[in-house]
Formats: structure tokens, sequence, C-alpha cells
């Protein structure tokens, strides 16, 4: 199997990072499974990493992700396997699982993606069937695929406290809906396994909660195997009471990215990095790659013209946005199919599952890549992320995926760590 050609600088400090790596693997994975002795993973999760060849660092951690659909169908076997261990550890005699998905009923890809994972479902053996919460879905709707296939979605009912449909009684109840809009009555206080629980929604979940666990669990790893925990933690800071429109906060804004760009300076003068840093502004919770700015200063953010705060100012099901999260921008230096590229990883239950690049050929390599115009590129492993060639060069496929498999999971241990806070 091929993996895309990479184009990052293989001899820069990354290296001396996965060859750290490498040399620990076997403290790393006794590592992993006492703490998974100790904290329940989330049912799945996609994490965007960037690769900086001086830096390899998550950027967002996704607890209801939405492209199963691009992943390399050979490791398909590996989800299955990885799906029967996470539904024998919540619910042992499960037998019927009701996926509820997003409330969009016309966009193809995340329809693809939809069905995908009911495949997954099945071939672990589960009865699956799909519930709507959208209000248009009143009756059983036939949905096409692109492919020609087709996807059958059923009102959600509730009958005291089980959900279900009209003639299916779930074991299992699994989101694919990240509750950006809040958190539907029709779910609450339910007395079957909801997976992921509706806390970790959107509604309530924020991105800077998920650092600041990262935070916890990097400062341990980074210990265990001798490293900076900069070089795969990305800094950040929160802004809230904003109103974009009316640019209440904007100062306050401009500040907080002055004093990251600082702090990243003096980070780059200490590794003897030469870019020119710059901060990721984006809403503090929410998905789709909406209200997300890439500055090199604060006074970016002063006078933002109408088209800029209006873009800022609302994500997904029309939120408003009054908290953001400052991140430090990590560049990508990886190139798939002559554009800017970000790996994203797959995980379900403790397992690496698969992953695809995110490509954009009309991003720089400091821009947000989650954008109108982006294609993906299934990462064809040669082997799963969890298993590194301990013989191989670090750049070697293998050992550059194992890397990115633990940096994967050390965010898939902060989420864990979230969810247990409430």
């Amino acid at each position: 199997m091929s993996v895309p050609h990479l184009t990052t600088a293989l001899t820069g400090p990354l290296l001396d990072l996965e060859r750290k790596i490498l040399a620990a693997q076997p403290e790393i994975e006794h590592w992993f499974r006492n703490q998974w002795q100790e904290h329940t993973p989330p049912f799945y999760g996609s994490v965007d990493l960037r690769n900086a060849a001086y830096k390899l660092a998550p950027v967002d951690m996704n607890l209801f992700p939405g492209g199963f659909n691009n992943l390399n169908p050979d490791f398909h076997p590996l989800a299955v396997q990885a799906t029967m261990m996470a539904l024998e550890g919540y619910c042992p005699d499960a037998r019927r699982v009701l996926l509820i998905p997003e409330n969009h009923t016309r966009n193809q890809f995340y329809l693809q993606n939809v069905a995908a994972l009911a495949k997954i479902l099945r071939q672990a053996g589960m009865v699956v069937r799909i519930g709507s919460l959208n209000p248009e879905i009143t009756e059983l709707t036939t949905l096409e695929l692109p492919d020609g296939s087709t996807m059958v979605q059923e009102p959600v009912t509730r009958v005291g406290n089980r959900v279900g449909l009209a003639d299916f009684d779930p074991c299992v109840v699994l989101l694919n809906n990240d509750l950006s809009s809040g958190i539907p009555a029709i779910l609450e206080n339910i007395e079957q396994s909801l997976l992921p629980p509706l806390h970790a929604g959107w509604s309530t979940r924020t991105k800077t909660q998920h650092f600041t666990a990262y935070d916890t669990v990097v400062n341990e790893f980074a210990e265990l195997i001798g490293i900076d925990p900069w070089v795969v933690n990305p800094y950040f800071d929160h802004v809230d009471g904003l109103d974009f429109q009316s640019r209440e906060g904007e100062e306050k804004l401009a500040a907080t990215v002055d004093a990251m760009i600082a702090k990243i300076s003096a980070k780059y003068a200490e590794h003897g990095i030469t870019q020119t840093p710059f901060v990721i502004v984006k809403a503090n919770a929410g998905t789709y790659g909406m209200g997300i700015m890439s500055v090199k200063s604060g006074e970016e953010l002063l006078g933002l013209n109408r088209k800029q705060r209006n873009k800022m100012s609302v994500i997904k099901e029309g939120v408003t946005v009054h908290d953001v999260i400052v991140q430090e921008g990590v560049p990508t230096m990886e190139v798939v199919d002559d554009g800017v590229a970000e790996p994203v990883v797959y995980m379900l239950d403790r397992f690496v599952i698969g992953g695809f690049y995110r490509v954009h050929t009309g991003r720089g390599i400091d821009e947000n890549l989650n954008a109108p115009g982006m294609h993906f590129k299934p990462l064809a492993f040669a082997t799963p992320l969890t298993t590194p060639d301990c013989d191989g060069s670090p750049d070697c496929e293998a050992n550059r995926f194992y890397a990115y498999g633990v940096v994967a999971r050390l965010s898939l241990l902060a989420a864990s760590l979230e969810l247990e806070q409430d």
C-alpha cells in the first residue's frame, strides 16, 4: 500500500521527536494501557493534527466525527473490531443500535459518512436503524446517496425513559449529531446507553476545556519520554464577552493575541525557529470550520470589516459567537496533491482506525484548511498507526504515522478526562 507522498522537511527537529517516540514505544504503550484502565475513552473521536517539522500538535478534537466515508476501506476491519470492543464495554448485551445523525438531509458527503458508520456497526453484529431529530422527517423517509444506494431515516420517538422508533427499541443510542444548537429534550434522562453523553455536545463542551485537559495529559507524557511539552502542544487562551457585530471586547481580544504572539516568539527563539508566529482565533465551541481567523498581530482584529465580523460572529445552526479560543498557530509543512495538507486521525474506543489528509490547494501553510474547496485523501497506512517499524528510520511511513497515532491518542485521553468532569 502506498502512502501519499509527504514533502515534510524530514531532516528537521521533528525527526528528533519521532525518534524519541519510537525509542520509548514500550513505555508509551504501557502508559496508555494504564491510562485506559483508569479512564474510559470516548466511543469515537477524530483529531486534526498539524505537522510543522519542529512540532506535531493537535489543533482540534471532534467527539462526533463526520468523515467515516473518507477512511481507507482497507482499514474497515479495524473499525469493526474496535466497535465490538467498545460496545462490549458499554453494554455487553447490546444488539440494537439507534444511530441519530445531524439534521442535514441534503449534504451528500455527510450522508455517506452516516452510511459508512452504519455499515461498521452492522458488521460488528448490530441491528442498526437511523433515527432523525429533524422536524421535517415525520415519517419513514428514503434518501438517495451518490453511489446509487439509499438510506432510510425515521422520526425518533420516546416512551417513558426510552427512545427509539415506532417499532424499534434499541439498547444503545449513538449520536453522530454534535448538538450545536442545544440538547434536545427527547434525549434527556433516558435509561439506555447514550454515546457520546449529552455533555460531549458543543452546546456544553468548549475547546478550552479540551486543551486544559490536554495540558495535564501532555505534561505527564512529556516527562515520560523526556521532551519539551510544547513540541506536541499548542499554547492557548480564551476571551469571552465578545460581540463581533458591536465590536465589544475587540481590544481585549487584540491584547490577548499580542500576548500569545510574544509567548510564541520567545519559544521560537529558544528552539531556533525563524518563521513568523501566527495565532488562530476561533469559536470556542463548534465545528465545520466556521468562525475562524488566522492573524499575525492583534491589530488585525481591530476594525474588522462587515464581512469579517459576519464571518466571526455566527457558526453552525446560526449560533452567535461570544467566546473564542486564541490558539497558537501551527503551520503545516505537509503537501499532498499540490495542496497544503493536514492529517485527521480517527479513533474508535481506544484504537486508531485510520484517517485522511484534509487537502486545500487554495490555502497557505498558516491557514485553516477546513473550508470550501478542500478535498480528502485517505491515509493508506502500510500498517496500523499503533504498530511502528522499530527497525525503520524515523521518517519511514509506518513510523511517521505511529507518531501521529500517539499524539492523536493523547488528545483522545484528554477528551476522556473532559467527559469525566461532568
